[in-house]
């Protein structure tokens, strides 16, 4: 089959045409049938199976004879070449050569193949890295920005408004003791020159000495206070604090490509959390309790109560979130808010989330609050903690990544051009695909040797895999118009694995966004690449048989697009060399 002259249509939905025939003969809605259809493991029970004992209750017969009943009646079309049997279940074939046209077709008419616009007139916030001023901006912040960053590419993609925030952590009781210790010994550090290193001593250091002096945690805690009240002095060393963090903070984000719509951190709110304490006072559900004021949440099945304001005056995270969910759906009229922070927060959202259905706000606000939690990154010898210096600085880590790429690239390739750059990516999109690759919810131990593994399910091998595409590409000398490719020989095993997966990229791309979980994007890619060295392994590409190479370049193509749009969602840049 020829492609002849067509428009920009959208992909076939396979599961809707088979559907519709099943719909027509048991006169059940269309819309349902297409949920229940399945998309089997093993390929040669189909490329689609629908469950006949979904029906059985309603029709009131047993799945193989719903089974037999319908497929007697099925119509084969253009999209559907055979349908079998297999006990209770009804398995799909698709037309091989109609997969291809679909899949092919597609890509030839769009500048950003699985884009869409399912978003549309939809509002996303998503707050995501978030470091804390003055301190180290360190591998366990790396999880946080990668996951909202692809999270905030893939809603994009997808047609949403997204707005990315960087909720800093830039108020709380932490700069109290920042401003005591530099009120006390700032002029032994010199923090212009190396101003997280040294602020992270300060920290320490006063760490130490609120635990042997009570007297200069007290001073700690009033500092806060007075930050909170505006004291001149507070507020400059404070400010001093904010803008030497940033620029170091912008380092990292420059190495990461990371990029955020807004910067308002805790402060922002700081002139707003007095509504909310007023909002929720009028509800009569504030109380004091030991000086501070709480919310009581049993009845919510939560033991802990959300504190509001502390026992000196000064307020807490959860008065700040509540206010930030206050000004977002405000601003931003969101229909999603999520929070992109670790496991170790579930308590706090769920009080928070609990806390903000007293605001007075809409219930599509209070319904669309997710805290989209993800588990630690760990070192070999268990979790990091500012307090006791045990970290390793993002920025450190990310050039080390950058430094063992390149070494690798030396052994493997040491001709290549623009070295430097190609380790960049390689390296950088090595620690980024290493951290979404596994479920967001698991502990990940940080190990070079598995992350810059190039034979393993890194990035590294989907960045191989994508330039041995363009290597091809490259040695063919020319891509064929879509019109000089038969999709005849394209039926091989093979091939229809490639089309297969190239067809369900927007689909896995929705998947991604009802889970709020890109390791289904980063599992993709690793299936695509397999599936495309399998495929080149097994079949010679540029060959005398012009119709065979067309068909089989322009796959690779197809191939080399979706590898590096996905990784690119992913915040992964691809070398054209390695």
């Amino acid at each position: 089959m020829y492609f002849k002259g067509f428009g920009g249509n959208k992909l076939k939905n396979f599961k809707q045409i088979i559907a519709k025939q099943i719909s027509k003969i048991i006169n059940i809605d269309e819309q349902e049938l297409t949920s229940y259809i399945e998309t089997p493991k093993d390929t040669k029970n189909g490329d689609y199976a629908f469950p006949c004992f979904r029906l059985a209750k309603e029709l009131r017969k047993a799945p193989p004879v719903i089974a037999n009943e319908i497929k007697e009646k099925i119509e084969l079309t253009d999209e559907i070449e055979k349908v079998e049997v297999a006990g209770g279940y009804l398995n799909f074939f698709i037309n091989k050569s109609e997969l291809a046209v679909e899949v092919l077709k597609e890509i030839s008419n769009v500048e950003q193949y699985g884009k869409s616009e399912l978003g549309k007139e939809k509002n996303i916030v998503i707050d995501y890295s978030a470091p804390n001023i003055a301190k180290q901006f360190h591998i366990g912040h790396l999880r946080s920005t990668v996951i909202g960053g692809a999270l905030y590419n893939i809603y994009k993609y997808l047609g949403y408004n997204v707005t990315g925030v960087n909720h800093l952590g830039d108020y709380g009781t932490q700069f109290g003791k920042l401003i005591e210790g530099y009120k006390m010994w700032g002029k032994e550090y010199n923090i212009e020159k190396d101003p997280i290193n040294e602020l992270t001593k300060i920290y320490i250091r006063i760490n130490e000495a609120c635990k042997e002096n009570e007297e200069i945690l007290e001073n700690c805690r009033n500092n806060f206070k007075k930050l909170e009240d505006g004291d001149q002095e507070c507020v400059e060393i404070w400010k001093k604090f904010r803008e030497l963090s940033l620029k170091e903070f912008q380092k990292v984000y420059d190495l990461l490509g990371s990029k955020f719509d807004s910067w308002n951190g805790e402060s922002f709110y700081s002139d707003k959390m007095p509504e909310v304490i007023d909002i929720l006072q009028k509800t009569g559900k504030l109380v004091e309790s030991q000086g501070a004021k709480i919310i009581d949440l049993e009845d919510k099945g939560i033991n802990t109560p959300c504190i509001i304001e502390k026992s000196n005056g000064s307020t807490t995270y959860a008065t700040r979130d509540l206010a930030a969910i206050l000004y977002r759906a405000r601003t931003y009229d969101f229909d999603k808010a999520l929070y992109v922070t670790s496991y170790e927060q579930v308590l706090h959202f769920k009080q928070v989330f609990e806390v903000a259905k007293l605001l007075g706000l809409d219930e599509k606000y209070t319904k669309g609050l997710e805290h989209v939690s993800f588990g630690m990154v760990l070192l070999p010898t268990g979790k990091m903690s500012t307090r006791e210096g045990n970290v390793i600085r993002l920025d450190e880590l990310l050039k080390e990544a950058i430094s063992r790429a390149k070494e690798i690239i030396e052994q493997k390739n040491p001709e290549l051009e623009n070295k430097e750059e190609v380790a960049k990516k390689v390296g950088i999109g090595a620690v980024i695909f290493n951290d979404l690759s596994a479920s967001r919810i698991k502990d990940e131990v940080f190990d070079w040797d598995t992350i810059l593994n190039f034979q393993g399910e890194t990035g590294p091998y989907i960045q191989y895999t994508y330039v041995r595409t363009k290597s091809v590409l490259e040695k063919a000398e020319y891509l064929p118009k879509i019109e000089e490719v038969k999709t005849e020989m394209l039926t091989d095993e093979c091939s229809q694995d490639i089309l297969k997966l190239i067809y369900n990229f927007q689909d896995i791309l929705v998947q991604v966004t009802e889970k709020n979980e890109p390791s289904i994007l980063a599992r993709y890619l690793i299936d695509l690449a397999k599936s495309y060295s399998s495929f080149y392994n097994e079949n010679k590409i540029i060959v005398e048989d012009k119709e065979v190479q067309n068909a089989r370049v322009y796959l690779t193509y197809a191939t080399s697009e979706v590898l590096k749009q996905g990784a690119k969602l992913l915040g992964i840049e691809m070398p054209e060399k390695m």
